[in-house]
């Protein structure tokens, strides 16, 4: 893997943790609700959830190379058609306010607050599309396993820190004031990134 590809594995890894979805509005409600370390371990929670669905979409490709190499353009096509897709939704809607609706059990001990992030993050597929697409557009076939291994170590760190960041911001009364008061402007930039990266992955 060049440094290259490895700087836009990095990159795509961000983007996609960053994105707004189940995740991050429960970091954001965690963090305004119970506070800063009760966000913490729900993020690492998130963070685990990530690695399950990274190592899921991994072993699903390398599957798909051995067995059925053709399927690999269009899995390429339908990863790189989610990126665009969300883009567009993420743009469209860039003007309705943030949710903060949500109905499940607050966590209330460092273990149920990880079991809660674990399970937000493992109860959205989406994440699979997105790994897989990342990998094919930025992993070469015959990459070691420690090379896997450690890439499964930047989506943890990826998740992780970005959730943790997003329940810090939320449980600081004046910083999610300015926030919510630039969301049209982050939004629009985020969906139009996908969008961009989602095209070039389908022209890789």
């Amino acid at each position: 893997m060049t440094p290259a590809a490895f700087l836009a594995f990095v990159g795509l890894v961000v983007l996609a943790a960053i994105s707004p979805g189940p995740a991050v509005i429960m970091s954001a409600r965690t963090g305004l609700t119970e506070g800063f370390r009760t966000g913490f371990m729900l993020a690492f929670g998130i963070g685990a959830g990530a690695v399950v669905w990274a190592s899921a979409a991994m072993f699903g490709l390398n599957l798909l190379f051995a067995v059925a190499p053709a399927l690999l353009w269009s899995l390429k096509l339908g990863g790189a058609a989610y990126l665009c897709w969300m883009g567009w939704h993420l743009w469209r809607d860039a003007r309705k306010p943030l949710a903060q609706g949500d109905t499940r059990p607050l966590p209330r001990s460092p273990v149920s607050a990880f079991r809660l992030g674990l399970f937000t993050q493992l109860a959205n597929p989406k994440p699979a599309v997105m790994f897989s697409a990342i990998f094919l557009g930025t992993v070469p076939q015959g990459t070691p396993l420690w090379v896997y291994l450690a890439l499964l170590v930047v989506i943890f760190a990826a998740e992780t820190l970005w959730n943790t960041l997003v329940a810090r911001i939320f449980s600081l009364d004046r910083s999610r004031a300015r926030y919510i008061s630039l969301k049209t402007v982050i939004d629009r930039s985020f969906g139009g990134l996908l969008a961009a990266l989602g095209v070039k992955i389908a022209a890789t």
